[in-house]
């Protein structure tokens, strides 16, 4: 039985040990110290102490499971502070992050330090291809598993990313919960991967990917584990979200700088566009012609201008020397409704709705942005007005000069009127004009009568159309004059249709037939010679002379007949002329000789015999009557002029029978 001195030594053994067990919490010893025999053995004085009775012992049992929890719990709130640090650090770290690609990075890398595992990666779910994809991995060696995809369902990560729960498995090639395919089964394989703990990351209630780790032995993931990579998962899937949302608005920032830059960019061209077409629908309404506008169109754009009507006509050109635009690229132009290039050029269809009204061409840019492009395009519109307004003023015009022209033609009463309106006009009819009626098989009466009206304009004339006919009457100011080109070669009006004639068969590509007459002076004089110059126009198309022209002078004998003033003197002059004038000067009787051998049915001989001299007399006074009339005065057609010449001055002149011999002058011929 123990003594009062041993239980004293006793319980000073039992106290000694309970400190002992307290320092061993302070100093956080492994839980095998904790052990009855090691926590006796710490102090020398134990040992000396004695045994411990069996109350002692029962309590320092008791005192050591309890320290041992209290271990136990201590280094849970340790492990918890140290893992609530480091989701605090986590947490500043994914804040800090600003690129969507070095925050998955972060969390991948950061959950390998936190579960001290062999490798940790990250999957992100594809909406539209309704799988999940690897997106970042650290610790893994194999391509095939960086790259590997898994369907919804398919294997550990398949099911989280489907059920949005997590998932782990101590082996995971034996774990029969997943459903295995070969692509997974082989990329894991070849990471050489056993143990791994998968766990959602949501946003809300949306799971948008799964986070990964996992170990090359087989191994238990615990609670705490688990919790602990859910925390971080909730973390990243946050800072996920967030680098997206800051990813998008940097991209919405980009967009949003770019469509200011582009409205920016649309209201000055629109602000340039509007100035342009204030400035070129000013030069239009201030009445300017298609030459200032080009001029404008080409300082506005920086380049040339060429400008033509619907024919194909030129009606400007400011600062090129180009060749007009292909008819191909107006017809494109005109189909698409937009401005075309072609050839170097930049060419636009002037319409007026579907009606093509012309066309303007841009050179020197091989290149029009958009804003330049319209532009161009609206100076087509601007364009058109002015033509429209120029059509509006010249069929105006044109009217009121056709109205004039008629009551010219019908000899309307009131002279001193018409010379008024005349005048108002521009034309002046005391001057001496010519009348030209034309025609023409090959050429539509529209043309024509717009070339008549294009070269009244010219000549400061009149044009229109009259009893069906298109009448052109133009200043003739002296005998012979061609209106527009000067003094011609003979006198009367006969040149000028020739040369009118010519130069209307050339512009509209068809023989064109004028008959003239005049000149005349005086609004009264001016329906005679239109009835003259109609006679003529029917003459030349009878007489099979189309595409020329004439006056009734010029057909000989049947213009006098045609003619209401016969002018038989001017007929023999002009027929007979040469010869006269040669017998006045000379002394001789070449008319009588001329006379006798049509008499006698051009016979040499037997007009020698009528003119009672040689008949090599009479060669002699052939050839110089040949050298006076020229070659062709024995062809038929020219016979019969001189004949029926020859008989008209033996009317109206004395018959001079005398002189069977030789003038003075005929043998000299």
């Amino acid at each position: 039985m123990p003594t009062t001195e041993d239980s004293g030594n006793t319980g000073t053994s039992a106290l000694l040990r309970m400190r002992d067990l307290l320092d061993l919490l302070d100093r956080g010893a492994p839980a095998e110290q904790f052990t009855p025999s090691t926590a006796g053995a710490t102090e020398a004085g134990a040992t000396e102490a004695g045994e411990l009775s069996d109350a002692d012992a029962a309590v320092l049992a008791d005192a050591t499971r309890i320290a041992l929890r209290i271990r136990r719990t201590l280094s849970q709130h340790r492990r918890r502070e140290a893992e609530l640090a480091a989701l605090f650090d986590t947490a500043g770290d994914l804040a800090r992050l600003r690129e969507p690609d070095a925050v998955l990075k972060a969390i991948v890398h950061r959950a390998k330090l936190l579960l001290g595992t062999d490798v940790t990666y990250l999957s992100l779910n594809d909406e539209e291809a309704g799988d999940t994809y690897m997106r970042v991995t650290d610790g893994s060696v194999s391509a095939a598993f960086q790259q590997v995809r898994l369907g919804l369902g398919e294997g550990l990560g398949g099911l989280v990313a489907e059920t949005a729960r997590p998932y782990s498995t101590g082996d995971y090639r034996d774990d029969r919960r997943f459903r295995h395919t070969t692509k997974i089964d082989t990329a894991v394989t070849e990471e050489g991967l056993r143990a791994i703990l998968g766990v959602p990351l949501r946003v809300g209630t949306r799971v948008i990917g799964v986070l990964y780790a996992a170990d090359r032995t087989a191994r238990t993931f615990t609670p705490d584990e688990v919790a602990l990579l859910s925390s971080l998962a909730d973390h990243a899937a946050v800072a996920i979200d967030g680098a997206r949302l800051l990813d998008e608005t940097r991209t919405a920032l980009v967009d949003l700088n770019e469509a200011s830059r582009t409205i920016e960019a649309h209201s000055e061209a629109m602000r340039r566009a509007e100035d342009a077409h204030d400035r070129l629908t000013d030069l239009v309404l201030r009445g300017n012609d298609v030459t200032d506008v080009a001029t404008a169109i080409g300082t506005v754009l920086q380049g040339g201008t060429l400008v033509h009507d619907a024919e194909g006509a030129e009606l400007a050109r400011v600062g090129t020397d180009s060749g007009p635009p292909a008819a191909e690229a107006v017809a494109a132009s005109r189909a698409d409704g937009r401005a075309v290039s072609a050839h170097g050029m930049w060419v636009c269809a002037v319409l007026a709705g579907h009606e093509l009204l012309g066309s303007i061409a841009l050179t020197g840019r091989a290149d029009l942005d958009d804003a330049d492009r319209r532009l161009f395009e609206r100076a087509s519109l601007v364009t058109a007005l002015l033509l429209l307004l120029r059509r509006s003023v010249a069929e105006t015009e044109d009217r009121v000069r056709g109205e004039l022209l008629g009551d010219l033609l019908t000899r309307a009463a009131d002279p001193a009127g018409l010379s008024a309106r005349a005048l108002r006009l521009g034309v002046n009819l005391v001057h001496p004009h010519a009348v030209f009626v034309l025609h023409s098989e090959a050429v539509p009466r529209p043309p024509l009568l717009a070339a008549a009206a294009r070269l009244a304009q010219a000549r400061k004339g009149l044009a229109g159309l009259h009893h069906e006919d298109v009448v052109l009457v133009c200043p003739a100011e002296a005998p012979g004059e061609v209106p527009g080109h000067g003094p011609g070669p003979a006198t009367g009006t006969g040149p000028a249709a020739v040369s009118l004639a010519g130069e209307l068969g050339r512009a509209l590509a068809g023989p064109v037939t004028v008959g003239a007459a005049g000149p005349v002076t005086g609004p009264a004089e001016f329906a005679d010679a239109y009835a003259e110059a109609r006679r003529c126009r029917t003459a030349l198309r009878a007489l099979g002379r189309e595409g020329t022209g004439a006056a009734l002078r010029d057909l000989g004998f049947l213009g006098v007949l045609l003619g209401d003033q016969t002018d038989l003197g001017g007929y023999v002059h002009q027929t007979l002329g040469p010869v006269l004038a040669y017998d006045a000067t000379r002394g001789t009787d070449l008319t009588r000789t001329l006379r006798a051998y049509f008499d006698e049915g051009t016979s040499r001989s037997r007009a020698a015999e009528t003119l009672h001299v040689h008949v090599n007399t009479v060669v002699q006074r052939l050839d110089r009557i040949g050298s006076l009339l020229g070659r062709d005065w024995q062809r038929p057609e020219r016979a019969l002029e001189l004949q029926l010449a020859l008989r008209i001055h033996r009317v109206n002149g004395p018959d001079d029978t005398a002189g069977g011999d030789p003038g003075p002058g005929d043998f000299a011929a």
